[in-house]
């Protein structure tokens, strides 16, 4: 789908000012603000920790700069500890195929299984995975239920020796080292209430995964819109409009929804019409109900 965009800046300040402000956020909830209440201080590093993951995929995408190096500086310290960035990188890049969207072997971002996986599984694993696809189930155990999936998979290939795995493993000591080294000296928040905050923070990303990707016959029905211009969509960096961002990947932002509401029909039609007016809307539908099976529909 041509929509004649234009060429990229060099420089797009939006982004950077926007990566500057989180690592500030960041700084004010782990310090001052932790000292005087720690529970406003878990709260806004939470934030800042599901915002620095938003703005890592903006890195991962080429934004701010031209320049791979620069953009991975600014976004470098791994807040979550959790996920290593060149894993998320290259994890993410593979998930941009969208002929293989939402494959439970093909994309890594997929939430379906195999069917027979899934029925081979014992009841008690069904049950955790069928309220895992409920919304509040996403908030509550998706953190919990995604990482040991993935720390799974990357163990299994790091013992067969794949090393896009151990090297993204291995840059992420660096990654870590200086928030470990501020939470010890300048930080005031003892450590499990800085890992409540980066699963709050991480919980908050999962309301944007819950739904954005479906299984459909077509590759281009497989991406939801989410209409949504409040807080969260802010915190998620516009990715709400995600037909959008996978239609064109090196878009940032903040023009999204310009190119969104320009051609709001064009980009309905092409989706099969999976568009939802606001995440109001959704958590009024799928808080305690699953929009979507855990075995993949469309395969045998």
């Amino acid at each position: 789908m041509n929509l004649g965009v234009t060429s990229r800046r060099f420089v797009e300040w939006p982004t950077l000012a926007v990566i500057l402000g989180c690592h500030g956020i960041w700084a004010l909830g782990t310090t001052w603000l932790a000292a005087e209440s720690l529970a406003a201080g878990i709260m806004v590093t939470g934030v800042a920790v599901a915002l620095a993951s938003s703005l890592q995929h903006e890195a991962i995408h080429g934004h701010p700069f031209r320049n791979v190096a620069l953009n991975t500086a600014l976004v470098f310290p791994s807040y979550d500890f959790l996920i290593p960035y060149q894993r998320f990188r290259d994890t993410h890049l593979d998930h941009h195929m969208n002929a293989n969207l939402t494959d439970p072997y093909d994309d890594p971002e997929s939430n379906y299984l195999d069917p027979a996986v899934w029925r081979g599984l014992p009841g008690a694993a069904r049950a955790l995975l069928m309220f895992n696809n409920t919304l509040l189930g996403r908030i509550l155990i998706g953190v919990a239920v995604s990482q040991t999936a993935f720390l799974l998979g990357d163990f299994r290939a790091a013992v067969a020796g794949d090393r896009r795995v151990i090297r993204g493993w291995l840059w992420h000591i660096p990654a870590v080292a200086p928030v470990v080294l501020w939470l010890g000296t300048v930080g005031q928040m003892p450590v499990w209430a800085y890992l409540t905050a980066v699963y709050a923070g991480l919980s908050l990303i999962k309301i944007r995964t819950f739904l954005e990707h479906q299984a459909d016959r077509r590759a281009a029905g497989r991406t939801v819109i989410i209409e949504d211009r409040g807080p969260l969509s802010f915190l998620f960096l516009n990715n709400n409009l995600h037909a959008v961002h996978h239609a064109y990947p090196r878009i940032p932002w903040y023009r999204l929804p310009k190119l969104y509401r320009d051609n709001r029909e064009r980009f309905a039609a092409r989706n099969g019409g999976y568009v939802y007016r606001s995440y109001a809307e959704i958590f009024r539908k799928y808080l305690l109900r699953s929009k979507d099976p855990v075995a993949h529909p469309l395969r045998n």
